[in-house]
């Protein structure tokens, strides 16, 4: 079967490596990955767990997809109780990890405890071991990976590690994976830092052998791959464009946060768009874009590969910028950019780059950037505490900033809490565009009424890949609905969510999601697993997975008061475009989101809605 039946318990603090069975049970309830390994999760931890202490767990976690032939599965995920929210985190990520942790013969990796000094895990195949890590500790993730790759000998072992920022107990670092693909948000790298735990690096050998039925498998893969290549989105934008394709979509309709949200639309779009990015430079003749990559196995291809202009004042010094690196996606041109008024792609690129070499989440950190520029332009922030003069807009501004944070300098130690715990350090708590203190991604919910829902309930705070409903209302898959439309909206979001578990749980890339629908991914699952996987099986663990994690938050201190929106978007009205003169409607459509959830109207899951998912 596609599930290799083995995990690797990690003790950090005895410093053992031990083998056990996968609980296989489990496995059939919660499938794998993010169901899967929040399932373990949520059975070993106290859910009011420091989130940096030693009793916290982190935990590496595959999916039965993943390294097989299905298109997009290369994916893994990282579970733990966030650091920058207090709820429940799990970061997925790309790349070619997470194939090779289950080429090593693993489904997946619990972390426990602490190290008494720098460690990174070394996995090859069966053999597994923990390593002196002293001299990789105040490194780069770049650094860390080159220099494991070099003491190994082997440039084809795929490493995962923290930067400085996770070192640093940054609350939005990241696990970085093969140089530029990350688990990316809600402070997993901080989680890692905390365990002195620098790296994992992974070599397998093994291959996924266990596909239940071979041709059924090879049928429905090829069949899937199919749908994706015909689909304009999936077949032709990504490729062309990645996600950068939405710059100036969303900005059109209204829905570009500018300006830590005080605006909806940026007139500078069109300079950090994907377009910007096919463009030769008048300074050197060259395009910006290079081309496009893959993660493992993806037949669609949205990675950037991009080329910074050597002569601009953020790459002058840098010359390990000057080659061709991991480009912008949308989330972090809009974060670093229109979240800040800044129209410079250069200067975002630069930022980007900081963000990836010392693993730190371009999207907090873009809009943490932003409350900084707003309480700046109130006065309450001077240049004297922040170390420059920081005005929306500043290029300049952003850059340092990215600087002085990845080194955990200054007033970059401020920024490196997150904006919730910086503007109410400032007396500004209102500033923070966050759910659960997790900021808001690329989408304003003025002009997207389902996005700010999806906000409000996600169960990781503000995220776009818990519910992307801008698929439906912006894009029309797989149906089109009005995005400045109440009704309809909490079974919309309901249905986006609970497909969302599926296609993460599975090992799967959510943007094949652009196409396929769970649908698509069922004749995949029912021919590599053992078991029965129908389309009602599916449904019902989507939804499991959901309530699960909704009992840890509430166990965790969370009520229904945290499913809120900042007043920004619920009681000032947007400016301009299609939503001008329009709030986010939250109030209208939450007890209902409860009603269709089989929750109370306290947002607490009721017995017989327990009763139903079996837990």
């Amino acid at each position: 079967m596609s599930w290799n039946r083995k995990i690797l318990r990690v003790n950090l603090t005895a410093g053992t490596c031990t083998p056990e069975p996968l609980n296989m049970q489990w496995a059939d309830e919660y499938l794998g990955s993010r169901g899967l390994g929040t399932k373990y999760l949520t059975e070993e931890i106290d859910p009011k767990v420091d989130p940096l202490s030693p009793e916290n767990k982190m935990i590496m976690a595959t999916g039965p997809l993943t390294g097989t032939m299905a298109s997009t599965g290369g994916r893994y995920t990282v579970i733990t109780k966030g650091p920058l929210t207090g709820a429940i985190a799990c970061s997925n990520s790309g790349g070619f990890f997470g194939a090779e942790l289950k080429f090593a013969g693993w489904d997946m990796i619990i972390f426990e405890g602490k190290s008494p000094k720098p460690v990174y895990l070394y996995v090859e195949n069966d053999k597994a071991e923990l390593r002196d890590a002293s001299h990789l500790w105040g490194t780069t993730c770049w650094h860390t990976e080159e220099t494991i790759k070099a003491e190994l000998q082997d440039p084809l072992v795929r490493v995962s590690s923290i930067g400085r920022s996770g070192e640093n107990q940054v609350l939005f670092s990241c696990v970085v994976n093969d140089l530029h693909r990350a688990a990316g948000r809600s402070g997993v790298g901080a989680v890692m830092g905390s365990k002195n735990l620098k790296a994992v690096a992974l070599r397998g050998t093994k291959g996924v052998s266990g596909v239940k039925d071979f041709p059924a498998f090879l049928k429905a893969t090829n069949a899937a791959k199919q749908v994706l290549k015909d689909n304009a989105v999936t077949g032709q934008g990504l490729p062309k464009y990645g996600t950068q394709v939405l710059m100036n979509v969303i900005n059109e309709i209204g829905a570009l946060p500018t300006r830590n949200h005080r605006d909806v639309q940026f007139e500078e779009a069109g300079k950090i768009s994907a377009e910007a990015m096919h463009e030769k430079r008048p300074t050197d003749g060259k395009a910006h874009l290079i081309t496009n990559a893959a993660c493992f196995g993806c037949t669609i291809a949205c990675g950037r590969i991009s080329q910074l202009d050597k002569g601009h004042f953020t790459v002058q010094n840098k010359p390990e910028y000057w080659g061709a690196s991991g480009g912008l996606e949308y989330e972090s041109a809009w974060s670093l950019g229109a979240s800040n008024g800044v129209g410079d792609l250069e200067a975002l690129q630069y930022a980007n780059m900081l963000c990836n070499e010392d693993g730190f989440d371009p999207i907090t950190f873009g809009a943490t950037v932003s409350a900084v520029m707003e309480l700046y332009e109130m006065g309450v922030l001077t240049k004297e505490q922040i170390g420059i003069e920081a005005p929306f807009g500043s290029a300049k501004a952003l850059a340092y900033l990215a600087e002085i944070t990845a080194r955990g300098e200054g007033f970059g130690k401020e920024v490196g809490l997150g904006s919730k715990r910086l503007t109410a350090k400032y007396g500004h708590p209102e500033l923070s565009m966050s759910v659960k203190g997790l900021e808001f991604p690329a989408y304003d919910s003025r002009g997207i009424q389902g996005m700010g829902l999806n906000y409000a309930t996600s169960n990781r705070g503000a995220c776009h890949v818990r519910g992307y409903t801008v698929a439906s209302e912006v894009l029309g898959i797989p149906v089109k609905t009005d995005p400045l439309a109440t009704e309809g909206k909490p079974g919309l979001v309901k249905a986006f969510q609970d497909a969302t578990t599926i296609f993460d749980s599975a090992g799967v890339c959510l943007f094949t999601s652009f196409a396929w629908t769970v649908a698509d991914v069922q004749p995949q699952l029912q021919a590599a697993c053992e078991g029965d996987w129908s389309m009602e099986k599916l449904t019902l663990v989507g939804e499991r997975i959901w309530n699960m994690e909704r009992q840890f938050n509430l166990a965790a201190g969370f009520t229904a008061k945290d499913d809120n929106l900042p007043p920004r978007l619920t009681s000032e009205p947007a400016k301009t475009g299609p939503a001008k003169g329009r709030v986010n409607d939250l109030a209208k459509m939450l007890p209902e989101y409860y009603e269709v959830r089989g929750w109370t109207p306290d947002g607490v899951p009721t017995a017989d809605t327990l009763a139903r998912l079996g837990l």
